[in-house]
């Protein structure tokens, strides 16, 4: 028998023997850096038991700590650091301290101030939103900045690209910035188009190290237009044709933006340049003079991500939960709660406030939508009313407390968006734009119908099955 023969099953043994050392230092890595209890487990679990597949998934959706991306900021020395100290002097003068306990840890976890001084303008569904898009980047006069999570090259990506380069071309700096991810189908020729006109491209990528090329986490979920300073665009719509109702599967695209003038576009500006400076090492120059408008509204840019010191947008909703006195209503393409954020939403509905929760009838993704199935036992019998949208797909992120609070923005009810991505989300406690958004909500309301407790508990067990297993993998989804 031929020598090497006799040695085979020494070498599977030592494969074996480091396969299993190599799980146990990720398990170490798991132990001191994943966020959450659930996802710790999750992961020591699989990296002990079967490392040869568990290694290569933690390596692409492991690890939830975003280390690097505001060092720059908290540098004294650095050039982001100094404009931002520079724009919240600036923003002193329009700063309104908010009366309630919400407010107050809303500005704390976001970092920035509410702001009196404001329009603000509600845009619903992607026909108002991108007519005001495109208007707004027509009258660019100086600068542009962009910043979406998906761009695609179909009919309104390719009006969107030519909008872009017809103002580069007159001279106006234009700064395009998009997920990696997100994006991942975003042609080269697309970018070659912009870039010859003398856009500046660049995508928000985690992967700058070597060791970090397949991280498929810490994306850039955020929706940004500025425009010269004055007026800045946020909320749940990407560039793409489905977002004007245009894809077959979905049909009618439910969503919600905003437009913002005045002192909170300031701060929209100083969320994009710290995501431009992580991709490129650069701070554009801007205008940071801020201008007062008539309408005088009061509002917040609130940004949260894995590179805040906690969970932030978690904390945001939890604390919105606990704050609601007589409602809260929430709308979310996705609703997979974490324990916190169950706990409140639980809390305020035993307290007698009214609680809503409006969420998709299709599902475009399987995993988070099959999770949300197992929520009904733990929800519904206690007073929480949920809800599914049916006149097409429901994406908006949209939040209601009480009749004193409002909230536009880019984060869902799912772990993604409570640690994994950098969302913006804007509050406004005016009373012309919490009533405004009542009312849109109101409308979504009577288009949808209530979910009850037996559309889980009288499914098939395969299907019951499925949901548990989905629901085990929301904490590393």
């Amino acid at each position: 028998m031929p020598d090497f023969l006799h040695s085979t099953p020494w070498l599977i043994g030592a494969g074996i023997l480091l396969l299993q050392i190599i799980g146990i230092c990720h398990v170490i890595h798991a132990l001191m850096t994943v966020r959450t209890s659930q996802g710790t487990v999750a992961w020591m679990v699989s990296l002990i038991a079967a490392p040869w597949i568990a290694v290569p998934l933690y390596w692409v959706a492991g690890r939830s700590r975003f280390s690097g991306y505001v060092r720059a900021r908290r540098n004294d020395d650095a050039e982001l650091f100094k404009i931002a100290e520079d724009m919240h002097k600036r923003l002193r003068s329009y700063e309104i301290k908010p009366d309630d306990a919400f407010g107050r840890a809303a500005e704390y976890l976001g970092g920035l101030p509410f702001t009196h001084g404001n329009e603000l303008t509600l845009l619903i569904d992607g026909e108002q939103t991108f007519k005001a898009i495109f208007k707004a980047i027509a009258a660019a006069e100086k600068y542009l900045l962009v910043n979406f999570f998906i761009v695609k090259n179909d009919r309104v990506g390719t009006r969107f690209k030519d909008a872009l380069i017809e103002r580069a071309k007159a001279g106006v700096k234009v700064y395009f910035l998009y997920d990696e991810i997100g994006s991942h189908r975003l042609s080269r020729s697309y970018l070659k188009d912009m870039e010859d006109a003398g856009i500046q491209c660049a995508y928000f990528g985690s992967n700058r190290f070597w060791w970090s090329r397949l991280q498929i986490n810490f994306r850039n979920h955020r929706k940004i237009v500025v425009v010269d300073g004055k007026i800045g665009f946020i909320g749940g719509i990407n560039v793409g044709d489905e977002y004007l109702g245009r894809d077959q599967r979905f049909g009618a695209w439910r969503d919600t933006h905003m437009s913002m003038r005045g002192p909170s576009v300031q701060a929209i500006q100083l969320v994009f340049i710290e995501d431009w400076n992580w991709a490129t090492d650069v701070v554009p120059e801007l205008e940071w003079t801020g201008t007062v408008e008539p309408a005088n509204q009061v509002a917040a840019i609130i940004p949260t991500g894995p590179a805040d010191p906690t969970d932030s947008w978690q904390l945001v909703v939890a604390e919105a939960a606990n704050s609601a006195r007589e409602r809260l209503w929430i709308a979310s393409p996705y609703f997979v709660p974490d324990g916190g954020v169950l706990t409140a939403l639980l809390a305020a509905a035993i307290r007698g406030a009214d609680v809503r929760i409006l969420i998709p009838e299709k599902a475009d993704h399987l995993l988070v939508w099959l999770s949300a199935f197992t929520y009904f036992e733990q929800i519904i019998p206690f007073g929480v009313k949920l809800y599914r949208y049916q006149r097409g797909f429901l994406h908006q992120k949209v939040m209601l407390v009480d009749d004193k609070l409002a909230c536009v923005g880019t984060a869902n009810l799912d772990n993604r968006s409570f640690r994994l991505n950098f969302e913006i989300s804007g509050f406004s406690p005016d009373p012309v734009f919490v009533t405004e958004v009542t009312r849109m909500l109101e409308t979504d309301f009577e288009h949808s119908e209530p979910v009850q407790v037996s559309e889980f508990t009288e499914r098939p067990f395969w299907f019951r099955a499925a949901c548990r297993a989905a629901r085990l993998m929301a904490p590393v989804q």
